[in-house]
């Protein structure tokens, strides 16, 4: 029987849905860039401006080089390189941050000296979004010059290992999605599927997937952001440096969480599929669905912490939203790919399942046209950056595959529409009864030569390779059976094309979102290149107040520094940076800093303060509040050991 295609008249319920569902979408980008202010907002850390500035020639050598960037970085011991006409190193090689008053400053100290020529400064860092970022520029003293160093081309985290990090964070999404989506699917669209070894094989693929995906970028992570050297990714060092960082503590969180995510696997395909009392079934569906939805909430949330929503503006409201944004991919693809299996490798799926996923899709379809809107608020904001960034040409292109992902769903929608409940239609059973015809011939061929290998045998002993040809045999032939059932039906074949070209556009929607993730938001970049032609901002040092306190913990390396600076240094809301130095004037990692401010003469406090750590040796903490202006006494407690602890304390005048 030839199929045809579902007319596209009107629906009293399906096609206003699918119409509203086309409609959020394509105008979700549109409200984002009208509601865009005036708010800055970055991701990927972007170089504004330096001094000396790219291009530049000055009279004399300046005594150091300062970069200053969009947003707090992490930078190691050979961030910043300053190499002279000849290629040799012009600097001391210890970046120091001076970072104050919201400006994200670096500098490094350069050799008395200097001859006249031209220099070039190389930089690499990590971003707070856990993006390698780098660059180089040039400046001279006296007058240019040649110079035998080239300016690097390649940019922080390519390579092969560049390479090999995006193919892990490629397959970690695919395996949260089928993970996520193909256990939704299961637990609310098609609870039978749970006994269905298709439906298995997905979800523990997915699993499996997430899993290598992850335990790929952990090791990966620190030639990614380093030193590029793929022999790296097995050194105990900067696996142990990558685990004190956000990104690495992230992906830790999301193995434990996937340790839980095997146990809910086990569950849901173990006894939920084999549970038959109706009453027990339905409350083990809830306990399986709320644990799931923390599971996954959780592994979600481990983007969230790690990538673009931890940073830049309102990352409290960011960090919520883009777990609801990637909870709603996973549901409406990964149930997309769950569906596909099951109309292809399955024979009892039934329309009702169909109709049920083709809500929640529709569900996940709102929620990704609200949490888009909010995102491209953030990353875009404006009509240049849309059309004149990279990241914003993605994001046309990501709104357009939606766009035509939701058309082609509303035309599987109206195949939907035309199943009936049925097992098998009327043609099909024809096809079927053929089907039982030859089965039966065969199966009576079949009966009589075992008949024959039973009389052969001596004692009437079966064959025990000839009995399993057999029994292979009649399986071939029972699956054939299905399938020509199953093909017959045209409703739900033309319901599977439709599902495979949304299934493929899905695919490619993948990519590209996953390509966003990694590419500098238009924001940034329209930043960067402001930043590219414009000196950098002078140093905010009004009211800034400044401390070094020496400290002894009485332990092994308890000896050190702690320098403190408090900006703006009046009332209100302060951002605090507070730096420790060993005995060696070198970064000192300690567990734990805490702080305390206390105004004696007027009983105020101790009002405490737990800085962030950002890096070795720094922690920052900000929105820290002074009530009133007076002589404060800042008391500051290191702790280097489980043991050895101490607190020092110094009067300051703040406001």
């Amino acid at each position: 029987m030839t199929a045809t295609a579902p007319r596209l008249g009107p629906s009293p319920i399906r096609r206003p849905l699918a119409a509203v569902a086309l409609l959020a979408t394509l105008i979700s980008l549109l409200f984002g860039l009208v509601l865009a202010g005036a708010s800055p907002a970055s991701a990927h850390a972007a170089l504004t401006g330096s001094d000396p500035q790219d291009g530049a020639v000055v009279a004399t050598a300046p005594e150091e080089v300062t970069l200053t960037f969009s947003e707090q970085i992490a930078m190691g011991d050979d961030s910043i390189r300053v190499l002279d006409p000849t290629g040799k190193r012009a600097d001391d090689g210890a970046p120091r941050d001076l970072t104050s008053g919201g400006a994200v400053r670096y500098g490094v100290q350069l050799h008395s000296g200097l001859p006249d020529g031209t220099y070039t400064v190389a930089w690499q860092a990590v971003s707070a979004d856990s993006h390698p970022v780098s660059g180089a520029f040039t400046f001279s003293v006296g007058a240019p010059s040649e110079t035998t160093v080239a300016l690097p081309s390649n940019e922080a985290g390519g390579g092969l290992v560049g390479a090999l990090y995006g193919i892990a964070r490629y397959a970690a999404y695919a395996g949260f999605i089928l993970l996520a989506g193909g256990s939704a699917f299961v637990l609310a669209c098609w609870q039978r599927g749970a006994g269905a070894l298709p439906m298995q094989r997905l979800v523990v693929r997915g699993w499996i997937t997430l899993t290598a995906a992850t335990l790929a970028m952990l090791l990966l992570r620190s030639p990614y952001t380093g030193s590029g050297k793929l022999g790296d990714a097995f050194d105990l060092d900067g696996l142990q440096a990558v685990l004190d960082t956000k990104p690495g503590a992230a992906l830790v969180s999301r193995l434990l969480l996937l340790g839980a995510s095997a146990l809910f696997i086990a569950v849901l395909f173990g006894a939920y599929a084999k549970r038959e009392d109706e009453k027990e079934k339905q409350d083990l569906t809830f306990g399986l669905a709320t644990g799931g939805a923390v599971i996954a909430t959780g592994i979600a949330g481990t983007w969230a912490l790690a990538e673009h929503a931890s940073t830049g503006i309102q990352p409290g409201i960011a960090m919520p939203v883009d777990v609801l944004h990637l909870l709603a991919v996973a549901a409406w693809l990964g149930g997309l790919v769950a569906l596909l299996v099951a109309l292809y490798r399955t024979p009892d799926i039934t329309s009702g399942a169909v109709r049920r996923f083709s809500r929640m899709a529709f569900g996940s379809v709102v929620v990704l046209a609200a949490t888009g809107l909010y995102q491209s608020w953030r990353q875009v904001g404006s009509w240049s950056a849309l059309t004149g960034t990279r990241y914003g040409q993605l994001l046309l292109l990501k709104v357009a595959l939606v766009a035509v992902l939701v058309g082609v769903a509303w035309i599987s929608r109206r195949w939907t529409g035309r199943l009936t409940e049925r097992a098998v239609p009327a043609s099909a059973t024809d096809a079927a009864d053929t089907a039982d015809v030859i089965d039966t011939a065969d199966s009576a061929d079949l009966a009589g030569t075992e008949d024959g290998a039973v009389d052969a045998a001596p004692g009437g002993t079966v064959d025990a390779e000839r009995a399993a040809q057999l029994s292979r045999q009649r399986a071939a032939l029972t699956a054939t059976k299905e399938k020509r059932a199953r093909d017959a039906d045209p409703d739900r074949s033309g319901l599977r094309r439709s599902v495979m070209v949304e299934t493929a556009i899905a695919v490619v929607l993948l990519i590209v979102t996953t390509i966003l993730t990694s590419t500098e938001p238009g924001r940034t970049e329209e930043e960067a290149a402001r930043g590219n032609t414009t000196a950098a901002p002078a140093p905010v040092t009004g009211g800034q107040v400044n401390l070094s306190l020496p400290f002894d913990t009485g332990g092994q390396n308890g000896k050190g520094t702690v320098r403190l600076d408090i900006s703006p240094g009046g009332t209100g809301s302060n951002s605090v940076h507070l730096w420790i130095d060993g005995t060696d004037e070198r970064p000192l990692d300690v567990p734990e800093v805490k702080l305390a401010f206390t105004l004696e003469s007027k009983d105020i406090g101790p009002l405490p303060v737990a800085p962030d750590r950002l890096t070795e040796g720094h922690w920052t903490a900000s929105g820290v509040q002074i009530p009133i202006a007076g002589d404060w006494k800042v008391a500051v407690t290191v702790r280097t050991s489980d043991i050895d602890q101490t607190t020092i304390s110094k009067n300051v005048k703040i406001g």
